[in-house]
């Protein structure tokens, strides 16, 4: 049986990831990295309230398989720029480079559709830069899942995407084609995409864009 770590499981793709990693055979034990202790028990689950900031002087209890990482916030949830790139771009490396240096086998990182190294949207860049970054780590598989507009209940509000999910949420429709990549993906979808290529035989490193996973 594999154990697995997970960080950001307080957040929309982490809650359903816990979930299905409960539900999954395949798994032992689930360390989870949390800022505070969230509401759940299981005999399965190690809660570990860990600073982001010091993963190198941090050793699992436990040998660990797969690493996922739901670390995400928003500029306006951050604060600023700074912040959020502190989250989105140093804390994702961070749990990858722990996932390395415990040889892990499989690193799985949420990011976004528009992630470019080079885009001249902040976003998009940081996503981008982490991606590339992340690309480099010395772990056998390192899987990027890009999600479009991410459908589901979030403990923390975003006035935006709520207002997004309202409108966009009942156009699925219009999205097929080409335009499925940007059609509205659910929580779970991503993380049941997550969790597959987690079992795969799968190594080296791979992008995996929205509209595959939302089928």
């Amino acid at each position: 049986m594999k154990n697995a770590l997970i960080a950001g499981a307080s957040g929309l793709v982490g809650t359903e990831l816990l979930k299905l990693i409960l539900e999954d055979k395949s798994y032992d034990k689930i360390l989870l990295f949390v800022r505070k202790p969230i509401d759940i028990q299981h005999p399965r689950i190690v809660q570990v309230e860990q600073s982001l900031d010091r993963l190198s002087d941090f050793t699992p209890p436990f040998p660990i398989n797969d690493v996922f990482c739901a670390l995400g916030t928003t500029i306006k949830v951050a604060g600023s720029q700074e912040a959020f790139r502190k989250v989105d771009y140093d804390y994702v490396l961070e749990v990858g480079k722990l996932g390395e240096r415990i040889n892990a086998e499989k690193f799985l990182i949420v990011s976004a559709m528009g992630a470019n190294a080079t885009s001249s949207i902040f976003y998009n860049r940081v996503k981008g830069e982490m991606e590339k970054s992340a690309s480099q780590l010395s772990i056998p598989g390192i899987f990027v899942f890009r999600p479009s507009l991410l459908m589901g209940k979030r403990k923390e509000y975003r006035a935006g995407e709520k207002f997004a999910q309202a409108v966009l949420g009942n156009l699925g429709f219009l999205f097929f084609g080409k335009l499925k990549q940007f059609k509205a993906i659910s929580g779970t979808k991503v993380a049941e995409a997550m969790l597959k290529f987690a079992g795969s035989n799968e190594t080296g490193f791979r992008v995996i864009e929205s509209g595959e996973m939302n089928v």
